[in-house]
């Protein structure tokens, strides 16, 4: 980002924090040009009683009206007060996640029988698919779309469609079964994100009118905003709630494969039809105080960075296209070159929010001798392992999980959870972070005061961040996805 761009960034929020407390300028700015007028020495050295007399007769006498500043003093306390009181909490009631019926699973063999119904493509092409797929992580019980597994397949709008209301009906039927007394007229807010399908009506139209939610509900879609939108979401209802007093959100996250699988010879775009699945996850979210006792989660902090760098990069391949290991090969070795300005700078940033003073300070001096003095001395990783409980890392493949491993320098332990959702349901875009979190509660691993990290990355090159803290000790949902399959894992994953 270029320091032009940083500068007219700040600009902007100067003149909007000018506009916004406008009003009370002009209030202080008279009483501070008042005050101004008095003897400086006579204010140090009569800092008593007295003095606070003798100045409250001074206003009185300069204005004629000591109700006036009275008034004013009153609204600077005002002032103080709001802006020191925290932003109203942010709980996570609960959520659910769309688990496809058995017929939708897609296995190594049945994945290969359908790539050769597809006269597009070459037998090259469908050869290197097979091994993508053979070596990517991805197991044998992820879904596919119903559209792409029929014969012969078809990608129409309408079968797209279909795929969007089975998974997104799917998870918020489940949500509302598990959360009765939360009624679909309560919520006020509704946010939902699918980076590739954007029909019309809306997805988030869709919602409203099979749910009867109330016509004055604020809703949103996201589209165009890559596996990262998910965490997007969950800010934009953040915000919202902020300034909502006592409303429910809804977070709806999900992806449409129907129509867009790829049907060309371009090896670099082949790897997204290996990688992704069918999945998505409704999230309900509240600021009532009253549901601190009963929700399982709050949400601590969301970072979001964008580096601008080609998103191309995500799905790079090995520059050998013969010599094939797995999706987004050269993406272990260079994760941070690729991602780095987007990734350096959410872990900057929220290592300033969370990391212990200790961390902080060597994470800073380091960054100043590098950046300042530029000396040459090896980056600095501070050890999130000393704040973080449970690491939810977006399951975008296997070389992006294995990447982050060694980058944030994990134990195979804080990386099982992004590891097993890949192999059990693929690459579900922005949703594969809740189905992670699924499977550490389904593990019976999260307990009171925990504290999770999601992160996720997407096009743009986007890096997003969000920090939870478990309220209580957190179980499984009924209908969790991992409930019939849990006591299975964790599994060995092949090369």
């Amino acid at each position: 980002m270029s320091q032009t761009v940083v500068i007219l960034r700040y600009v902007k929020l100067g003149l909007y924090n000018f506009i916004t407390h406008i009003l009370t300028l002009c209030v202080i700015v008279p009483l501070i040009l008042n005050l101004v007028t008095l003897n400086r020495d006579e204010v140090i050295s009569q800092m008593n009683l007295e003095f606070v007399r003798h100045l409250w007769l001074y206003l009185q006498h300069k204005s004629g009206n000591a109700l006036v500043y009275l008034t004013l003093v009153l609204l600077i306390g005002y002032f103080i007060v709001y802006m020191m009181t925290p932003p109203r909490p942010v709980y996570l009631l609960d959520y659910s996640l769309y688990n496809a019926p058995q017929a939708q699973k897609v296995g190594f063999h049945r994945f290969r029988k359908l790539l050769g119904l597809f006269r597009e493509f070459h037998e090259s092409s469908i050869e290197f698919q097979a091994k993508i797929l053979s070596r990517s992580g991805i197991g044998e019980e992820s879904y596919g779309p119903d559209g792409l597994q029929r014969l012969p397949p078809a990608t129409t709008l309408a079968l797209s469609r279909e795929e969007t209301e089975q998974v997104v009906f799917g998870a918020l039927d489940n949500l509302f079964a598990n959360n009765s007394s939360v009624k679909a007229e309560d919520i006020g807010i509704l946010v939902v994100n699918c980076s590739l399908f954007c029909p019309s009506p809306s997805i988030s139209s869709m919602i409203v009118s099979k749910y009867k939610l109330r016509e004055s509900i604020k809703s949103f879609s996201l589209g165009g905003m890559g596996c990262s939108a998910g965490l997007v979401s969950i800010n934009v209802a953040q915000e919202l709630l902020k300034v909502c007093p006592n409303t429910y959100a809804l977070v709806v996250s999900t992806e449409n494969l129907t129509q867009n699988f790829y049907f060309g010879n371009n090896k670099s775009m082949l790897v997204t039809n290996c990688l992704f699945r069918v999945g998505g996850a409704a999230i309900l979210l509240s600021n009532k105080s009253i549901d601190k006792h009963r929700a399982k989660y709050k949400l601590v902090h969301v970072v979001r960075t964008h580096s601008g760098a080609d998103n191309k990069a995500y799905l790079c391949v090995q520059r050998d296209e013969d010599e094939v290991g797995g999706a987004g090969i050269s993406l272990s070795k260079d994760l941070i070159a690729i991602a780095g300005l987007s990734l350096k700078a959410n872990i900057t940033r929220l290592g300033l929010l969370v990391l212990p003073i200790s961390e902080q300070l060597v994470f800073i001096a380091t960054l100043l001798a590098k950046k300042v003095f530029r000396t040459k001395i090896k980056a600095y990783v501070p050890d999130f392992k000393q704040v973080f409980d449970h690491f939810c890392i977006h399951a975008g493949g296997k070389a992006v999980i294995e990447g982050m491993e060694k980058n944030l320098q994990l134990l195979p332990i804080n990386v099982e959870a992004s590891r097993m959702t890949l192999h059990r349901f693929g690459n579900t875009s922005s949703s594969s972070l809740w189905y992670e979190l699924a499977y550490i509660e389904a593990k019976g691993r999260m307990r009171e005061g925990h504290r999770i990290w999601q992160i996720a990355f997407g096009s743009g090159f986007k890096c997003n961040s969000a920090v939870w803290k478990a309220l209580r000790n957190v179980t499984p949902s009924p209908k969790s996805p991992w409930e019939d399959c849990i006591d299975k894992y964790p599994v060995q994953v092949g090369p």
